[in-house]
């Protein structure tokens, strides 16, 4: 609600209602106020007859006003998991929160969701979108929010592992969840984002010799979504295919080593540093054979005008949108001003994830 429009109605009842303090600024009688005001709010003429009535400009304020009121739905009103803090791997953060698909008794598919922030902070319950899980539910999927170790805690190369545990726990768990395994589907926004895009294009880390049961599991996905997130997590990658970091935007003289726990730059270009880099390189690792893939970025084109711009640049999403059309692999991609609010961009991502999962989207496609 334009909560402008209901001061300017108030001002203007106040106008009419007692006009003796206003009318000496507005020098107008109160009927040609109320004409003023029907030009400018049509549905305040309740009864139809084309004249604006103190009374029905003061009811339809009054309902301006309880609109304006109204508390938007916001994610607090997430409803509470069905199961929290489940634990998939050894550290404290491996934890992750589960919904069961509504109102089935069948093996119901999976949507993963990946937080962002930089791998250095967030959360799966806070950074979690409330348009996005009532997609997946009404659209008769499960739904999982993990947490992950940070960089303070883990290398890159390894960070992404635990989202692949997360994975590769459940299909091992899939009748305790009463999932499918076959129809897992993962997306998140900026570092969930580029997470769940390396889960689609790495290939499957099931090890069938390991003595840990959760590792040899598949951990391939049926579809990934990708908001606002990263090509590659190869960095010397950026200044090829994206843009190069400015030296103002680099926090501390070792921050892009740090990002594999590398002690200096001269590891980047050994055989084990190499072997890392290639391994976090989603745009090099993109084969003919991956699921499809949703994108999308709320940035503008151009040169990067800040740290933030450049890490959520559209580049990323245009490079793998067309490495993806190179290789056959389905793929949507939506940029700034085609997108709607960024809590219908989580939605439209699930429903692209249902739809790959082979489940009609709660609208009903």
């Amino acid at each position: 609600m334009n909560h402008r429009l209901v001061f300017a109605l108030s001002i203007g009842l106040a106008a009419c209602a007692s006009p003796a303090p206003l009318l000496a600024a507005e020098r107008k009688p109160p009927e040609a106020r109320l004409e003023q005001l029907l030009k400018a709010y049509p549905d305040a003429d309740a009864n139809k007859d084309g004249k604006l009535t103190v009374e029905e400009a003061r009811q339809y304020a009054a309902k301006l006003r309880g609109k304006a009121k109204a508390p938007p739905e916001t994610d607090a009103a997430l409803p509470a998991p069905d199961l929290r803090d489940v634990k998939y791997g050894p550290h404290e953060r491996n934890a992750l929160d589960f919904w069961f698909a509504k109102n089935t008794n069948a093996a119901a598919p999976l949507v993963v969701f990946i937080h962002g922030g930089g791998f250095v902070g967030g959360d799966k319950a806070q950074k979690l979108s409330l348009a996005a899980l009532r997609e997946a539910l009404n659209g008769g999927a499960a739904f999982m929010s993990i947490n992950y170790r940070f960089r303070e805690h883990a290398p890159i190369q390894d960070i992404l592992r635990d989202a692949a545990r997360s994975i590769q726990f459940v299909r091992a768990n899939a009748a305790r969840f009463h999932i499918d395994p076959r129809r897992i589907a993962s997306f998140g926004s900026s570092a969930g984002a580029g997470t769940s895009l390396w889960l689609a294009a790495h290939d499957d880390l099931a090890d069938p010799k390991s003595a840990d049961p959760v590792l040899r599991q598949s951990s391939r996905l049926s579809a990934a979504g990708s908001l606002n997130g990263q090509a590659t997590y190869d960095l010397r990658e950026w200044d090829r295919v994206i843009f190069p970091f400015k030296p103002e935007w680099v926090k501390g003289e070792a921050e892009g080593p740090q990002f594999y726990h590398f002690k200096s730059e001269a590891d980047y270009d050994t055989e084990q540093g190499k072997k890392i880099r290639a391994d976090c390189n989603m745009l090099g690792l993109l084969t003919a054979d991956d699921p499809p893939i949703y994108l999308s970025s709320s940035h503008p084109d151009g040169e990067p005008t800040s740290r933030g711009h450049l890490l959520h640049h559209p580049r990323h999403v245009q490079v793998i949108e067309r490495r993806c059309k190179e290789l056959g692999i389905p793929v949507t991609a939506v940029y700034a001003g085609e997108q709607k609010q960024w809590s219908e961009t989580g939605r439209a991502a699930v429903e692209f994830l249902l739809r790959h999962v082979r489940l009609p989207a709660a609208g009903g496609n």
